[in-house]
């Protein structure tokens, strides 16, 4: 479990977060948490592979995977289904991530075990725009 105080640095110390499973659709979840981080002065770099070369309005193209980011990412926000989480952690710790942070409902054990033997925090079952306001205020 991760601690306030990691979930408080992932949300303060960081700058740049990629958020895997995009969405341009502005109802969907993703689209909502990309806006919020952006809106709390982070660079949100949007990565879907069925929406590559959309302008979602985040000041980034959408890519289809972190490899393809043209710069360093500090935190992968995870908007996968659990199953497909592992491959998202894997390649964050691939691309030189600080953190891996799934959201609400994305559990995957494995995964976050194989990111945290490789250096990354990992938050699992969490919505960083539900924590800024508990955590940073």
């Amino acid at each position: 479990m991760t601690s306030d105080d990691e979930l408080r640095r992932l949300l303060t110390g960081t700058r740049t977060w990629a958020v895997v499973g995009w969405s341009p659709r502005p109802d969907r979840p993703s689209n909502s948490v990309a806006r919020f981080l952006q809106a709390h002065g982070k660079r949100v770099l949007p990565v879907n592979p069925t929406c590559v070369g959309i302008d979602g309005g985040l000041d980034a193209p959408v890519v289809a995977s972190l490899s393809d980011l043209a710069e360093p990412v500090d935190v992968v926000d995870v908007f996968r289904r659990s199953s497909q989480a592992g491959v998202v952690a894997d390649e964050a710790v691939l691309v030189g991530a600080g953190g891996v942070w799934m959201q609400l409902d994305v559990i995957a054990d494995a995964a976050a075990a194989r990111a945290r033997a490789a250096g990354l925090t990992v938050v699992m079952d969490r919505c960083p725009a539900i924590e800024w306001p508990r955590l940073v205020g």
